[in-house]
């Protein structure tokens, strides 16, 4: 067993950062699992200027330390990198101007309620207060809003539109709230009868504020949104570093979308042939996998126990063999998400694991057939290799991670890129050698170069191939090149299209993490060879995961200083 490392004067200072991060934001603090008064974050402008004096404060503190190990050196270097392009979202009113359908303080705010403990009559009674608390935090977030429109940070039309229907179907008289409060059990039981008017009327006034939400859309931020979906070259470069945690030349980094997107399309091309036979057309090998009963699942629930039975599969097969699963993470749940509006997300466990890791399946209004050899990519990416694995491994090593390197430290170009890699590690360990199973990850491969090109053509208005409609990338012709390179349902596309054009940098991350950590292999490789030294992929792996979550630019160096041993 290895010995906690003791904490030093970094590791307080992090840890306090954490601590006063979920004061100010108690949706982090339920999404880490730490304890805190049952509240909602302040998302009115106040709000905003509070996170980053935090930061300031933090990156004080710091400036009067000196590292103790190497592990401090990884810490602070990662905090300050952190706060760094944080503060510059501030500085630019970036924070305040949020609004997507995907993860704005819009669905945030509902999608707390996922993730609450929901067993003990405490438990449902602070989801009372949380619920009571939603007319204020939404009043806040408006009043954001329109603070960013008068500076000229106004939202799309596209991304108003969407959040408009997502606040009215949470205002539905039989919408979330509603189903989520006659559905308490506390201890087992019916609430009492208090604690049951309390629930209700919690209920009701969540629903009255989404109600006002939908309100303020339509008539006060709708006439104001900009008609250009673009977020243009200077705030995009803001967004990508938050979140793949390194500097880019986009100009580069689009141009090698497009190689890898004419790359993985070959390779997929190839696979269709094993599959429909030789000269066949993905689109023909598609209809044949489609046809196959034994590819088939029908209905939410048995979606769900398949999702359950294909992780716990390669839980118990990697375990020992390529990876070695501490138990609380042998355990892992799949669940079929409330919040239908499509797509696929990953919650990680709480920091005692009381609660387990989860992954959640937004299925469309309508939706009840589903085909495995499209979906066993995803179960790997979200559980084991994937985000479970890798998260799971963070939260575990509390030997060495601070609360901060554990929860704080987290960006998607290291998470979703990690769980890329995992799709492929699985490929070459035996677990995709069937032909649809292989279609299938690089139909999901081909979906995540697609979206480097879409992304940064888009928000950055570059010139669009000639292949994909010539002149300058715009919505329609996103939208045509995604039908072309991804074989979703309209419904998630629609879905995936928004996502992108309101939450500009998220997408590309995946890829461009992917890319980071080929290449941290390679070098592991290189200089295994220099040292005359047998590479071992286990143990790569585990050094790698075993320093949590850090931004790209820090990652390498951190790997490279790692012990061997």
């Amino acid at each position: 067993m290895t010995e906690p490392r003791p904490s030093s004067p970094i590791d307080r200072v992090a840890d306090d950062h954490v601590t006063a991060l979920a004061d100010l934001d108690p949706v982090f603090a339920v999404q880490a699992g730490l304890s805190g008064a049952p509240g909602l974050p302040d998302y009115s402008p106040d709000g905003w200027t509070a996170r980053e004096d935090l930061r300031q404060r933090t990156l004080a503190a710091l400036r009067r330390l000196e590292p103790a190990d190497a592990t401090d050196r990884v810490t602070l270097a990662a905090i300050k990198e952190r706060c760094a392009v944080e503060s510059a979202l501030q500085a630019a009113g970036e924070w305040a101007a949020q609004l997507n359908p995907i993860t704005s303080p819009l669905t945030g705010l509902r999608a707390v309620f996922d993730l609450v403990p929901t067993v003990t009559l405490e438990d449902w009674a602070a989801i009372a207060i949380r619920l009571a608390g939603l007319p204020d935090a939404l009043a806040g977030y408006r009043s954001s809003l329109r603070a960013s429109a008068e500076r000229g940070l106004a939202p799309a039309s596209r991304q108003v539109d969407a959040a408009l229907r997502r606040a009215e179907g949470l205002a539905e008289p039989d919408g979330f709230f509603v189903a989520f409060v006659a559905a308490a059990r506390p201890d087992g039981a019916a609430p009492p009868p208090a604690l049951a008017a309390d629930l209700e009327r919690a209920a009701a006034a969540a629903r009255q504020a989404y109600d006002d939400m939908a309100r303020f859309l339509a008539d006060e931020l709708g006439p104001r949104a900009r008609s250009d979906d673009a977020f243009g070259r200077e705030r995009y470069a803001l967004w990508l570093p938050y979140f793949s945690g390194i500097q880019l030349d986009l100009d580069e980094t689009y141009a090698w979308g497009l190689e890898e997107l004419a790359q993985t399309t070959a390779e997929q091309e190839a696979a269709a042939w094993a599959i429909a036979g030789p000269g066949a057309s993905v689109d023909q090998a598609v209809a044949v996998l489609d046809r196959d009963p034994a590819r088939k699942l029908l209905g939410l629930d048995a979606l769900r126990d398949w999702v359950q039975e294909t992780a716990d599969q390669a839980i118990a097969a990697l375990d020992g063999t390529h990876f070695d699963i501490p138990a609380p993470l042998c355990r892992l749940e799949a669940r079929i998400d409330p919040d239908s509006s499509g797509g696929v997300h990953y919650s990680a466990p709480s920091d005692d694991f009381s609660r387990p890791g989860r992954v959640w399946w937004s299925v469309p209004p309508g939706l009840t057939e589903f085909n495995t050899w499209r979906e066993k990519t995803t179960v790997y990416h979200e559980a084991v290799p994937g985000h479970h694995l890798q998260n799971g491994l963070a939260i575990h090593n509390r030997a060495e991670l601070n609360l901060w390197r554990r929860h704080g430290a987290r960006t998607s170009a290291h998470g979703e890129g990690w769980a890329l890699y995992a799709e492929r590690l699985m490929h070459e360990f035996g677990f995709v050698d069937d032909p649809g199973d292989l279609l299938g990850l690089l139909d999901g491969q081909r979906m995540r170069a697609a979206r480097v090109v879409l992304d940064i053509g888009v928000h950055l208005r570059l010139p669009a191939p000639r292949r994909w409609g010539g002149g300058v990338w715009e919505a329609v012709k996103a939208w045509d090149f995604l039908r072309a390179n991804v074989r979703w349902d309209e419904a998630f596309l629609q879905a995936e299209l928004d996502r992108y054009l309101g939450w500009p940098g998220q997408a590309p991350s995946y890829k461009i993490g992917q890319r980071r950590w080929i290449e941290l292999l390679q070098e592991a490789r290189r200089r295994a060879r220099i040292e005359g030294e047998a590479f071992d992929l286990k143990r790569f792996h585990s050094q790698a995961l075993r320093l949590g979550p850090l931004p790209l630019s820090i990652l390498g160096q951190a790997l490279a200083d790692t012990p061997t041993a």
